[in-house]
């Protein structure tokens, strides 16, 4: 019984060192180095190399989250379009009709994006 969960158990051995095995040769080699002593620059906080003007929680303007958004739905279009290409020989004309009629709506929508201003960066 407990035989057949060898391998669980192996794998869960294998990723633990997997995960760990990295971190602690790093501070081994730190230590050994002496490079585990960061200067003041380093301990500062810091947003693309300068201080921070700003509270950290402000509001994020929208168009990161609509950008976010649009990424996903074309991501997502990918995901299914290449599978999709693969088998077009083996689904036949409704294959390619049901996939059109995703395609139609994507445009649609991507359309109606780009008329409300979606893509437009100031």
């Amino acid at each position: 019984m407990l035989e057949s969960y060898f391998p669980v158990l192996l794998f869960m051995v294998v990723g633990l060192l997997v995960g760990v095995a990295p971190m602690a040769l790093g501070k081994l080699v730190g230590a050994l180095l002496g490079t585990n002593r960061p200067d003041s620059a380093k301990l500062s906080p810091y947003e693309c190399g300068f201080e921070a003007f700003e509270d950290a929680r402000m509001q994020f303007d929208v168009r990161y989250y609509l950008v976010a958004i649009l990424f996903i739905l074309f991501d997502l279009e990918v995901a299914f379009l290449l599978p999709w290409a693969a088998v077009i020989k083996e689904v036949g004309f409704a294959g390619f009709l049901a996939m059109m009629v995703f395609l139609a709506i994507l445009v649609v929508g991507f359309i109606y994006e780009w008329k409300k201003g979606a893509l437009e960066w100031e």
